[in-house]
């Protein structure tokens, strides 16, 4: 046997395939004729799908033209001479092929098969042709021994014909024994054949023997050998290792197989966020991406040696209309995989804010009423990702049962072991799963749909993927009357507001298809994104988040990061109210106008149906309606300013709705995505809960101003130990506005380091803290005030790398500023390190010694967060002269930019206004600052034209910053 191919004997032998031994030993030992004879016979066993039928090949790729070409010059200037020629006319080839492949992309966006299988297709052409142009010219042999032989096979993605127009060309060299010399180098000139065409190649070269051995000990060779495809070369060869492969390598391992690619795929998931919903997504390798789908036909293929998805039909994995789902959901994220490629003029596969509106505009979506195009593509994306999620949960339950011949067993440990198997309402519970009874069960009844649901969330039990697929299949079945009916709507709250696992069974419901037919405006949610860079996750995800960590925080979990949610919410008297405000926030987003109005209409519609009386629906439209208006209070506003308290205390009327509110606030912020809660924000919201809960339970009894601030100076003393004569000492130089404005914990802080600067005469002095309680750093500068200050202060912070997020400025009684900035990372972190504490203290002191140039230097500072720069945010420019009694206070949006503070600030300066105090807010590119001012001397701005010259000053200081970071762009 000259191949040295074993002939197992055996069930997983070629006996498996329908051959003897005897015919065996003939089709791979014997003369060529009879080896020829037989693998005639048996070519349908071994041989790989070619690709699909491409039209219009010629042109594309004219094979017999380019070879005519070739040979041309190899006449007419030799081989050597020559190879620069054949590399222009092969370059000339692709170029030429992939700009036809592009044309035909461009015309039918969608033709994501068609375009994969294209790609694949010339360069099929131009290997075939550079390896016979190597053989035949470059090393010609007359006479080749059976060791030289070599058969090339394409593998990976480009193996299953499936190719974007920059990706890798994956070829394995087969060779019958350990390659000999004329092998190598026929190997060698091929593969800088095609490394001089630009293309990125993966290659190994193996003897058959090293191909069955490396295969069973590495995953990843075998997973290519799987998709191995016979691209050129000697056939033998090549049957020899496509025969040897399911002789030897696959026989036995089938469920080990399974179990690894399993492992793989959720470390890969893990990697690219273990979320198939995050609004940036990886095509390839995302959950939900081509590669899950991939993933799926490598295991059919390991484990039933189908040779196409098309035949997981007829192995019972796939039903036809799932099989047209993956075809579906494949064809279209082929084509965006095209797009991504062609757009970048290089491997891309993330789908990145830059690229999603490009993208957009290739595959032909426009605007609608309340929606974007782009937001209208990626909502095509996520449903396309959410089919991806069903099909691998059908059909792994299938694998499983197939794979882990455990249904024989499972009757006989069954009949030992009765309690294994149970019934709970007419459902058959199995190791933790519940399945439906019959296949007409959900037929029968469709309150059904939503029963089982809710049975799942209340015995702590997962749905069986059997059942998920035909819950999916009758969806359809959930009708306008099922939708009224009392006890649908009772289960659904069972499962909505369920003590064990509501988000899981949501998104199991969702995923089904069952969540948007029973609440079709949840329905117009699905898989909706929203196209900042503030979202991480699509509103139907962030809403089922959301829903989870209410569950998590009631169950107790959260106490720690949650303190005040963990403590309202056993004292709420209307529990189920919040977990329909949940679900109802963002219900109306996509529709054009406020999301919050409109919801509030949803809510009035739809709790009726959920069995809420008057009064809840009332209080969860309400809910719903100001589900934003804490986060802007405390966030926006000074809440240490009495009007602010009265103003939001004025909205929300009693404690029940303070309490309800703070929750839904807490767990809408939380679940946006990582990193956009953090301890300020907690310390806000409870600093905000604090004062409005004391101003209901007191009403207008509230304490005096004179009692406030005498109660203040008494805990400051407690805090302060030793130190506790300071309040006294330092009484004459601090009015009740600074006493009132600042906490005990920045009081309590700046004394001590005021009387040290008094005492040493410093006319600046700057003290930087990390302050554990509020999640970040306390800057603090004391010096003589003079015009300018903040501006200068707030540049050189964000120069030492800091964002501002709360400012105070006090000008003391003695003509001293004291100055309070909390200040974080561009992360949400705080500064802690002594290095980064000295870094921010010694930009300071250099920008107030105007040691630096700041303007160019903060435009050069890269953007807080990367590709940024794809979005605008329309400037805005809101007076309030209401929300304070004392001053006018200035809401500015804009795009998040570095000099952004820094320009605003210096343009109130240039106004001649006073900035009291600031508080900034960030929402991904969205920059929203808010600033307590008066004039010099102290009165409100009220002026209608001198706010319209503020307005102006403001809006060209936002330009200004916009264009200057163009221009150090350049």
């Amino acid at each position: 046997m000259p191949l040295g191919v074993s002939t197992a004997r055996g069930p997983f032998g070629y006996r498996r395939f329908g051959i003897e031994p005897r015919c065996a030993k003939a089709l791979l030992g014997g003369s060529a004729e009879m080896r020829a004879l037989h693998m005639a016979q048996f070519a349908p066993i071994f041989r790989i799908v070619s690709l699909p039928s491409i039209p219009r090949q010629r042109k594309i790729v004219d094979r017999r033209q380019l070879a005519s070409a070739i040979a041309r010059i190899v006449k007419e200037q030799g081989v050597s001479d020559g190879r620069q020629a054949i590399v222009a006319e092969l370059r000339k080839a692709l170029e030429s092929g992939r700009k036809e492949l592009m044309e035909r992309l461009a015309k039918r966006p969608g033709a994501g098969h068609e375009h994969a299988h294209g790609q694949a297709f010339l360069i099929d052409q131009l290997i075939r042709l550079v390896h016979d142009h190597v053989v035949d010219d470059v090393y010609p042999a007359g006479n080749r021994s059976s060791g030289e032989r070599i058969a090339l096979l394409a593998v990976g993605g480009y193996g299953r014909g499936e190719m974007a127009p920059y990706s890798d060309v994956d070829l394995a060299f087969i060779t019958p024994d350990k390659p000999t010399h004329w092998c190598e180098q026929v190997i060698e000139a091929i593969l800088y054949y095609l490394w001089d065409l630009n293309l990125q190649v993966g290659h190994s070269t193996r003897s058959l023997k090293e191909a069955s051995r490396m295969a069973k000990e590495d995953l990843t060779i075998r997973t290519a050998l799987l998709e191995g495809r016979f691209l050129w070369g000697d056939q033998e060869v090549y049957d020899a290792a496509s025969a040897q492969f399911w002789n030897e390598v696959v026989p036995g391992t089938e469920a080990v197989f399974v179990q690894e690619k399993l492992v793989e795929r959720n470390a890969r998931h893990k990697r690219m966020g273990d979320s198939r919903y995050v609004v940036e997504p990886n095509v390839k390798d995302g959950k939900g991406g081509l590669r899950d789908l991939q993933t799926l036909y490598w295991m059919g293929k390991y484990v039933h040696s189908v040779k196409s998805a098309a035949e997981l039909v007829k192995k019972g994995l796939f039903t036809e209309r799932e099989y047209r789902s993956f075809r579906r959901a494949e064809g279209f994220l082929l084509s965006v995989r095209a797009h991504l490629h062609t757009i970048a003029g290089r491997a891309e596969d993330r789908l990145t804010f830059d690229l999603q509106r490009e993208v957009a505009a290739r595959m032909n979506y426009a605007d609608r009423p309340g929606k974007s195009a782009v937001e209208r593509f990626m909502q095509f994306y996520f449903l396309q990702a959410k089919h991806v999620g069903h099909l691998t949960g059908v059909f792994l339950a299938h694998m499983e049962d197939q794979t882990a011949e455990k249904s024989r067993m499972a009757d006989f440990i069954a009949n030992m072991w009765p309690g294994k198997t149970r019934n709970v309402e007419g459902y058959v519970i199995t190791d933790g799963r519940i399945a439906a009874p019959s296949n007409d069960w959900f037929e029968q009844d469709p309150v059904r749909l939503v029963e089982i649901f809710a049975v799942a969330e209340r015995e702590g039990l997962e749905i069986h993927p059997g059942t998920t697929r035909m819950a999916r299949r009758d969806a359809a079945l959930i009708t306008a009357e099922v939708r009224k009916d009392a006890r649908a709507n009772a289960l659904f709250m069972d499962v909505l507001a369920g003590r064990n696992d509501p988000e899981n069974v949501l998104r199991w419901m969702n995923e089904a298809g069952v969540f948007g037919r029973f609440v079709p405006d949840f329905g117009k949610v699905n898989a909706q994104m929203q196209f900042d860079m503030y979202h991480h996750y699509t509103v139907d995800e962030h809403t089922i988040r959301a829903i989870g960590l209410l569950s998590e925080i009631e169950r107790g979990a959260l106490k720690e990061d949650h303190p005040l949610a963990s403590d309202i919410l056993p004292k709420l008297i209307n529990r189920r109210v919040l977990y329909v405000a949940t679900l109802l926030h963002d219900i109306a987003k996509g529709r054009g106008g406020d999301h919050s109005v409109l919801g509030a209409g949803v809510a009035h519609k739809v709790c009726p149906r959920f069995g809420l009386d008057k009064k809840e629906t009332e209080l969860v439209a309400w809910l719903v309606r100001f589900h934003l208006l804490m986060s802007a209070t405390a966030f926006k506003r000074d809440i240490s300013d009495p009007k602010t308290i009265t103003d939001f205390v004025a909205e929300v009327q009693s404690l029940e709705r303070l309490r309800l509110l703070t929750v839904l606030t807490i767990v809408d912020i939380r679940a946006v995505g990582p990193g956009i809660w953090n301890s300020w924000k907690r310390q806000l919201l409870s600093d905000l809960f604090e004062a409005a809960q004391q101003r209901l339970r007191l009403g207008h009894k509230t304490h005096g101003r004179a009692q406030r601030v005498a109660e203040k100076k008494e805990r400051v003393a407690e805090m302060l130990g030793d130190l506790d004569s300071l309040v006294t000492s330092l009484d004459d130089m601090f009015g009740d506005s600074y006493w009132i404005a600042e906490s005990e914990e920045v009081i309590a802080i700046n004394l001590p380091h005021y009387a040290a600067a008094r005492a040493g005469r410093h006319s600046l002095s700057i003290h930087t803290e990390f302050v554990e309680a509020l999640g970040a750093t306390m800057v603090t500068v004391i010096g003589d005030d003079h015009p300018g200050l903040f501006f200068r202060i707030a540049g050189a912070i964000h120069l030492a790398g800091g964002n501002i997020i709360d400012a105070r400025i006090h000008t003391n009684r003695v003509g001293k500023a004291v100055d309070n900035f909390i200040v974080q990372d561009p992360l949400g972190k705080p500064f802690s390190e002594a290095a980064q504490l000295m870094r921010l203290k010694k930009s300071i002191e250099d920008a107030l010694a105007n040691k630096i140039d700041m303007v160019p230097r903060l435009a050069k500072r890269p953007l807080k967060q990367v590709r940024a720069e794809n979005f605008r945010v329309a400037a805005n420019v809101v007076f309030d002269n209401d929300a304070s009694n004392r001053f006018t206070v200035i809401e500015v949006n804009a795009t998040d930019r570095p000099a952004l503070l820094n320009r605003l600030t210096r343009a109130l300066f240039e106004q001649s206004l006073l900035v009291n105090s600031a508080h900034i807010s960030h929402y991904g590119e969205r920059a929203v600052d808010t600033f307590y001012v008066t004039d010099l001397l102290g009165m409100k701005v009220d002026s209608a034209e001198r706010l319209r010259k503020l307005e102006r000053a403001l809006l060209d200081a936002i330009e200004a910053g916009e264009a200057e970071l163009a221009e150090a762009a350049q």
